[in-house]
């Protein structure tokens, strides 16, 4: 599956927009990440344990979105995009999004 965050693949023609396609998940916090990071917080510092999260949940929104992309007979996806919003405290949503389409 060929991704890009712009509204074309270079060398290639887009012969059909199929539609959007998307991939998230939901992940939450820890207790033993938390007092790890309250430590970093009081020190400075990266928060290792919030980036690996962050790394992982984009990755499965991404896999996720390549799947949804697939079911629809997708060769590419275009304008690809990451978002996050909180959906309670201590969990937050990574949602990847993008343009399925056909290339000739």
């Amino acid at each position: 599956m060929i991704l890009s965050t712009t509204s074309t693949v270079a060398g290639k023609e887009i012969s059909e927009t199929l539609g959007i396609c998307r991939g998230s998940t939901v992940r939450a916090r820890n207790i033993g990440r938390d007092i790890f990071a309250g430590i970093k917080n009081i020190v400075g510092g990266e928060i290792e344990e919030y980036t690996k999260l962050q790394a992982q949940s984009r990755e499965q929104a991404l896999q996720r979105m390549i799947g949804d992309a697939e079911r629809m007979g997708a060769d590419a996806i275009v304008n690809v995009r990451f978002t996050t919003s909180m959906v309670m405290q201590g969990a937050a949503e990574m949602l990847a999004y993008g343009t399925a389409v056909k290339l000739s």
